[in-house]
């Protein structure tokens, strides 16, 4: 090609990008525009206070957990046009201090991809986002055409795509699913695990790795199901902790056995040991959920100041969602730090939610049958209670709707959350401390077991403030607080 045609081809092409950063950048303040004028319309009967949501629309899985420029960022799926799942965005928030969360402008919009979940990580002066991203042009049914995507920041805020995405097109066997990249950096590598399946009913996590998030070469297939993990392996996580490796992955299609996997779709953790010569994965437990409630899924976590924090879509696929009709559906849980002890997982709320401690409730015995009214939030601590004696806390809205009961039960041994007769229950063998921390929001209960080691997380839809009442036979000894809004939309 002669030297003027080479520049001719250069400058084309320099003139199609300018045009598509400045079509994507008028798309993004037409949607900001968008929700700024749908704000106002959103009931805020069950928007919650100190957990994320959506501005409008709809919101599922973390994505893009991530530390750049002093602040932690929060990326989230999105759909900001209706209260349901449509093609995906990415919603953006950050937070100083993993409590106190500010909304920003949508990250990401749809091209003709759809932008689903993915992780987040600092290259040189970028923040670099790592996204599936699914075809939605009609020649490709039904192959599902998920990719691996790039986009890139240099404030955190404004983000544009890579120009030659996608970076990862297809699986070693061509599986339809190849979704959810956690992306992290070890030595001089960026590696990757990606979730997919095995002859489309076995789910499995593959492993990449990059010198430059751009060219990518496969490895080897991480961990696999035998058969009893279910069909996929979503949202997969790889970190080390205390010395261990941890494989986080949210799989569909396992079956309810007894009082475990209860929900549609799980969300759990397999502990083991990794060797980053052989890229061998040695899984030394089963399978184990991270969070015993009605709604937690596809969990992500990242590290920062030598803690690994966690956090999860406070919902769940294939249930109703009495948001929806105010204008917006969703909500991740709050952030946790994590710890690992023995073989099993601790989660405990960050350290500053402290701060939104907003007025004392009560403090010190809390009689049978007296009740502690609390507005839209609150904080219980139950200091030690009994346990060869019967617990039960009953949580109900002062205008009715939804009632929830939390119980401990000596003869099982089992803390039981009980939603409507829709029971959740598991065996608890105490680490250490007997308490329980409970956190009310204005459709939530979440409930950290002793150190951490039980947690349950469900929405409960009441109405009104929040009337909690001491069922137990027995005096318990509490502390209970009012807690203050921490979103700013």
């Amino acid at each position: 090609m002669a030297p003027c045609s080479v520049l001719l081809v250069a400058l084309l092409s320099a003139v199609v990008a300018a045009a598509e950063v400045i079509y994507m950048e008028k798309e993004k303040l037409e949607l900001e525009a968008y929700i700024q004028e749908k704000l106002p319309q959103i009931n805020d009967r069950y928007k919650l206070d100190y957990h994320l949501t959506p501005r409008v629309g709809w919101m599922s899985d973390p994505n893009g957990f991530s530390f750049f420029n002093g602040l932690f960022h929060m990326f989230y799926q999105f759909y900001p046009y209706a209260s349901r799942w449509g093609p995906m965005h990415w919603g953006h928030a950050v937070s100083s201090d993993l409590v106190h969360w500010n909304q920003l402008p949508t990250a990401l919009i749809p091209e003709d991809e759809m932008c689903f979940s993915g992780s987040a990580i600092q290259y040189k002066n970028l923040l670099v986002l790592m996204y599936s991203g699914r075809r939605r042009t009609p020649e490709v049914a039904p192959f599902k055409n998920e990719s691996q995507y790039l986009a890139y920041s240099t404030d955190g805020v404004d983000f544009a795509k890579y120009e030659n995405n996608p970076v990862l097109s297809y699986t070693p066997n061509n599986a339809a699913d190849f979704r959810d990249p956690k992306v992290w950096k070890h030595g001089d590598y960026y590696y990757v695990v990606i979730g997919s399946t095995k002859d489309s009913d076995t789910g499995r996590v593959l492993l990449y790795r990059s010198e430059d998030l751009r060219q990518w070469e496969f490895l080897r297939v991480l961990a696999e199901s035998k058969g009893d993990l279910g069909f996929l392996w979503a949202c997969p996580d790889f970190f080390e902790l205390n010395g261990k490796y941890v494989l986080l992955i949210s799989p569909q299609g396992i079956q309810p056995q007894g009082d475990r996997f209860k929900n549609a779709y799980q969300t759990g953790y397999v502990i083991g040991d990794f060797n980053y010569e052989t890229f061998e994965f040695v899984p030394e437990t089963k399978f184990q959920e991270l969070d015993f409630g009605h709604d937690f899924y596809v969990a992500q976590t990242m590290e920062e100041n030598g803690k690994r924090y966690v956090v999860g879509w406070f919902s769940m696929w294939e249930q109703k969602y009495p948001e929806a009709e105010d204008g917006w559906a969703g909500a991740l849980t709050l952030v946790r730090e994590l710890r690992l002890v023995g073989d099993r997982l601790v989660q405990k709320p960050v350290l500053d939610m402290v701060q939104l401690r907003n007025g004392v409730v009560a403090s010190g015995w809390y009689m049978p049958q007296s009740t502690l009214n609390f507005g839209r939030t609150g904080e219980i601590i139950i200091f030690e209670p009994d346990l060869t004696q019967v617990v039960e806390i009953l949580f109900e809205g002062t205008d009715g709707g939804e009632k929830a009961s939390i119980q401990w039960n000596p003869d099982t041994r089992k803390v039981i959350v009980d939603r409507g007769n829709d029971i959740r229950q598991v065996e608890w063998n105490p680490l250490q401390s007997l308490s329980w921390r409970i956190f009310l929001d204005a459709s939530s209960v979440e409930l950290f077991c002793g150190e951490g080691e039980l947690v349950f997380s469900t929405r409960v839809y009441k109405l009104g403030n929040w009337r909690v009442t001491n069922l137990s036979p027995q005096i318990l000894t509490i502390d209970a607080y009012r807690l203050s809004k921490s979103i700013e939309q």
